[in-house]
């Protein structure tokens, strides 16, 4: 349904993006994963038509897209882009704002359209609210609401949850990314959570520095990092000699990520001296140091400050 073909795209001297090609079919779920500063949003603004793109293009059902030097207004009427900048009317109540994308030629029907919007981000209590009275993560949601009040073909979210309370978060985004799958709403998502990118996406482009660095499944990506870049989007991990757990002789290092490290009873080759332990619920998150180094590795309880362990990679 939508190719996007980016050779190369620059501010001034300075490129930006370079060689990202990717497609995306109905009711797909993409998320662009990166650091900041890498390219995420100024993607989601050439694919909506808020920049030129002078070296590529943008197809829409076999279509080229013009682009904002060939429309009046720019950006697709099929996508709805939802920016960190809210395009919410803040003197003007929640309902009135998701009223002003519907027809107004149906008031059953329109209010009808209001309240399931209203549901869908878990704001019904606040339908008579003024916007300007509402905090950051609540016109966030808003913002949500009205983008998917047209029901579009495309939904391009930027950073969408990044003002949301982490309690209401996870129900929120399940349920908003559930809705997408329902309509079969193509969505791309410019994120730097990979718990997001992981639970909720069919694919991950990953950028560095504007570039794509992997590409793939979330299952894909997360089984098969192998830089600490790549890594550092998935919590603590470390990069460690790969011969350490294998007789082969080798001077490659691999990522290993702290569950997949346990205590072993025998004399390894990973010897540890327990630094720091850090209580994270369901376990503990042990610092320990390797060849003058931090290394992170998981436990069930807290272990002695200064006591030495070998550690040995889970079967």
């Amino acid at each position: 349904m939508l190719k996007v073909e980016i050779d190369s795209f620059s501010y001034a001297d300075k490129i930006i993006l370079k060689n990202i090609h990717f497609t995306l079919s109905p009711g797909e779920h993409l998320s662009i994963l990166g650091a900041s500063g890498c390219g995420k949003s100024t993607l989601l603004h050439i694919v909506y038509g808020l920049l030129h793109l002078e070296n590529g293009c943008i197809y829409f059902n076999e279509k080229k897209l013009l682009g904002p030097t060939k429309t009046l207004i720019p950006g697709e009427k099929f996508m709805k882009l939802v920016a960190q900048e809210f395009n919410i009317m803040p003197f003007t109540t929640v309902a009135e704002n998701l009223g002003s994308h519907l027809s107004r030629l149906d008031e059953e029907k329109d209010e009808k359209r209001i309240n399931e919007l209203l549901e869908v981000v878990e704001m019904e209590a606040y339908k008579n609210t003024l916007v300007k009275n509402l905090s950051g993560g609540q016109k966030q949601r808003i913002a949500l609401a009205k983008a998917l009040a047209n029901e579009p073909e495309i939904l391009l979210l930027d950073e969408p949850f990044s003002n949301i309370d982490s309690f209401r978060k996870n129900k929120l985004q399940r349920k908003i990314f559930n809705y997408l799958k329902e309509k079969k709403i193509s969505c791309i998502t410019a994120t730097h959570d990979s718990e997001e990118a992981l639970t909720f996406s069919d694919h991950i482009i990953m950028l560095k520095n504007g570039a794509k660095e992997m590409v793939g499944t979330p299952q894909f990506i997360y089984e098969n990092v192998s830089t600490e870049y790549q890594a550092g989007f998935f919590g603590d991990a470390n990069l460690i000699p790969k011969n350490l757990f294998s007789s082969k002789e080798t001077s490659e290092k691999s990522i290993v990520f702290p569950h997949e490290l346990t205590i072993s009873e025998e004399k390894t080759n990973l010897n540890v001296v327990v630094k720091k332990c850090y209580y994270k619920g369901s376990h503990f998150l042990i610092e320990a140091i390797y060849n003058n180094k931090a290394l992170f590795f998981n436990h069930h309880s807290p272990l002695k400050l200064g006591e030495e362990f070998w550690l040995k990679k889970h079967l």
